[in-house]
């Protein structure tokens, strides 16, 4: 799958496994993925795990990457409120590119104005506004709704991971 290059977007307080699991499964699979967040440099998780970001929002050039990974915790409620991060969810949908979103990650799409009429999961404390927001809520560890894939909760990140990679090889065509 080489030659892809794919952007995770996070910050403070993130939820470490959403980050780390497919950041590394992403890596074993011959990607390049840059995170991107607030600042440059050492972050930490609400685990204390320490995620580097390569990049400020405002260095982003979405055009560059593939596909867009929103972990959760509480990271994506400080992101939401940069209208940079939202311009960058928007670029996704947009250009019809694949979204991965978890359990906090679908606050991003909520604020960028992408959920109306899409089929998502998130963590349950984020349903009420997922709902709000138009989409169609599903309580099930992952949901596919073309090219945007979201799920719950760590526990999910199987499922979450083999729904990815599915969509990638096609991608590719590999």
């Amino acid at each position: 799958m080489g030659k892809m290059k794919g952007l995770v977007l996070s910050a403070e307080n993130f939820e470490d496994l959403e980050l780390f699991v497919p950041y590394y499964r992403f890596l074993e699979e011959g990607i390049q993925v840059e995170i991107a967040s607030l600042e440059k440099g050492e972050f930490t998780g609400k685990h204390g795990y320490r995620a580097k970001a390569d990049k400020r929002l405002d260095q982003v050039r979405p055009e560059d990457y593939r596909f867009l990974l929103l972990p959760g915790g509480r990271a994506p409620q400080a992101l939401r409120k940069e209208e940079k991060a939202l311009e960058i969810a928007r670029h996704f949908f947009e250009k019809g590119k694949p979204v991965f979103a978890i359990c906090h990650g679908p606050q991003i799409l909520v604020s960028a104005g992408l959920l109306k009429g899409r089929r998502v999961t998130c963590y349950r404390s984020v349903a009420p506004e997922v709902r709000k927001a138009g989409a169609i809520y599903e309580d099930k560890e992952v949901v596919v709704d073309g090219k945007l894939v979201t799920s719950r909760v760590p526990e999910d990140l199987p499922a979450f991971l083999k729904e990815i990679f599915k969509i990638l090889k096609k991608e590719t065509g590999k």
